[in-house]
């Protein structure tokens, strides 16, 4: 058998959630696995990223997003979907020397 192709799902958002359930929201967002809080304003936008392993996780863990209490959309600014190969590559470093 084959080996499966692994793929790993990068994605980030703006949440926009209520202020008054901003710490909440922010907490059960950290809670998901796979999923950053990188910042928060107190107008209730959070800029979150995700990482998942294939786009029916990467769905599914935007579609728990919108659905927590307090939150009142879930923006996708950015998707990225590659090998894990291709994302483990270390790229060689510019300003080094040749």
């Amino acid at each position: 058998m084959p080996e499966q192709f692994q793929e790993l799902h990068i994605s980030s958002l703006v949440v926009h959630s209520t202020p008054k359930r901003l710490p909440l929201v922010e907490q059960a967002i950290a809670a998901i696995p796979g999923a950053e809080v990188h910042a928060c304003s107190a107008e209730g936008k959070i800029v979150v990223t995700l990482e998942a392993g294939t786009l029916d996780e990467m769905s599914r863990k935007v579609a728990d997003i919108q659905h927590i209490d307090g939150v009142l959309s879930a923006a996708l600014v950015y998707q990225c979907v590659d090998s894990l190969d291709a994302m483990n590559e270390e790229m060689p470093d510019a300003d080094a020397p040749a």
